[in-house]
């Protein structure tokens, strides 16, 4: 048995009736680079041989009785790889607003926590001759670094499999524990409790002012308090307060789904022009779609939006491993700012401001948040906070998820077929009701925007409003 970190069960405990704890992704390929076409049985053939670079797709969860401790994994002694595995196709005519429509649904519905936590369906019908395969996986299980480890382990550097070495130990089940065993268990984890808060409050006092920059709190008072000395206005001026937008509300069960990619040379020449990063590029573009958006409902802010950026902070010595190592960042979108390249260049000002802000912190001291409560005061406290800023109880954390995961710059083939994009398809909760997420592939961005269905009904003008970002920051590129 393995435990789940406190950060792991995190993304159990925030599953409502209307919030999902799995991530999704809709890989589209391109079957005329295959033999045989990579039919749905040489797919699962292939899932079959490669179940132990897969670690999660054979665990399940154990919880403890009364959430007095973090939920463990087992390896499924019911295992049935059939029962992951769907094979579905597209009505005529099968159309990209089709896919994404499907995609909403299926995404909609949780996973069933009596069996590992998974499923892949396989998609025919598209009109462009394509097939998608969207894969949906808890969060609990891994983050976008693992998320992309396990991808690179289903796919191929050439049409042709590589042949891979069968495990150097048979797969075994586990024996289910008993809820006894499991009690004992959590009753010796509550009494070493008492320590990691201790452990814990000396690390939140040692890091202060940095942990107040880190959730919007006006930080001059703290750092006086504590008797340092700093002027940097930059600073204040970052700490503005999530304004309310009509996606900013109590989310519905439904989700609404769009998607696109813009070629990566085209964001390469801004970042070049304007003495900024890529994901500088990234932020501005979705900034301007988000400022069009509000701007086209007649609810666009005086203030700037915030967005939440998750990071990594996998170490070397945790690459291969599952399950979450990432951190999170507020920044300022400026969206209150008209044009286009001076919103650029504010938004690579507050990415500084916060990643020194980041920086500032242990990469753990998140994480030990999660760890030290009990998960099932833990769960309802997240739930608790969540519908309590969607409804104006208490101010809200950010406005809208930004995710940027970097990805491989070369083809990658699957059962033989060419992967011709691959969109993610993350979550959303209440309070915030629209996540961006990002991929990079074969030079293209991928972009996945989902939102509430009932909060962002008409979601496919924000990808139409990310092209036209990149092309008039690509034209003042031009213009110097």
């Amino acid at each position: 048995m393995e435990q789940l970190s406190g950060l792991d069960a995190t993304f159990l405990n925030i599953e409502t009736a209307t919030t999902y704890g799995h991530v999704s992704g809709l890989a589209i390929f391109d079957p005329s680079t295959a033999e045989d076409l990579g039919s749905f049985e040489d797919l699962r053939a292939l899932i079959e041989e490669r179940l132990h670079l897969l670690p999660p797709y054979r665990r399940r969860l154990v919880e403890v009785p009364f959430g007095i401790d973090q939920p463990y994994w087992i390896e499924d002694p019911d295992f049935d790889l059939d029962f992951h595995l769907r094979h579905i196709a597209l009505p005529p005519p099968g159309d990209r607003y089709q896919l994404a429509q499907q995609v909403a649904r299926i995404v909609a519905r949780p996973l069933d926590r009596r069996r590992p936590l998974w499923e892949l369906y396989m998609i025919d019908g598209l009109d462009s001759g394509h097939v998608a395969q969207l894969s949906k996986i808890h969060h609990c299980a891994i983050d976008g670094v693992s998320g992309a480890e396990i991808l690179a382990n289903l796919l191929d550097l050439g049409p042709e499999p590589r042949q891979v070495d069968p495990p150097e130990q048979p797969w075994r089940p586990e024996e289910e524990p008993s809820q006894l065993e499991m009690l004992g268990r959590g009753l010796i984890a509550t009494m070493t409790r008492p320590t990691k808060g201790i452990r814990l409050a000396r690390d939140v006092l040692g890091n202060l002012p940095a942990v107040a920059r880190s959730v919007g709190v006006d930080t001059s008072r703290v750092e006086r308090l504590l008797g340092l000395d700093r002027d940097d206005a930059m600073l204040s001026q970052a700490m503005t307060r999530p304004p309310r937008t009509g996606f900013n509300a109590v989310i519905g069960p439904h989700r609404a789904f769009s998607y696109t990619s813009v070629p990566l040379d085209g964001v390469k020449s801004v970042k070049r022009a304007f003495d900024v990063t890529i994901n500088d590029v990234v932020m501005a573009m979705c900034a301007a779609a988000l400022r069009q958006y509000l701007l086209d409902h007649d609810d666009l802010p005086d203030d700037p939006l915030i967005a939440m950026v998750p990071v990594s902070v996998r170490t070397e010595s945790q690459q291969g491993a599952f399950g979450n190592r990432i951190a999170s960042m507020t920044a300022s979108l400026h969206t209150d700012v008209e044009d286009p390249v001076e919103r650029l260049v504010r938004i690579h000002q507050a990415m500084l401001i916060a990643k020194e802000t980041h920086r500032a912190l242990p990469a753990t001291l998140q994480q030990d948040f999660a760890q030290f409560a009990p998960p099932a005061v833990a769960a309802r406290a997240a739930r608790v906070i969540a519908r309590a800023s969607a409804r104006r109880w208490v101010d809200l954390p950010y406005n809208v998820v930004i995710s940027n995961v970097p990805g491989p710059q070369f083809r990658l083939y699957g059962v033989g077929a060419r992967l011709v994009a691959n969109y993610p398809v993350s979550t959303i909760h209440d309070g915030v009701g629209l996540n961006m997420t990002v991929q990079s592939y074969d030079g293209n961005l991928d972009f996945g925007v989902v939102g509430c269905r009932d909060l962002v009904p008409d979601i496919w003008d924000l990808v139409d409003h990310l092209h036209h970002a990149i092309d008039e920051l690509g034209e003042r590129a031009v213009k110097g």
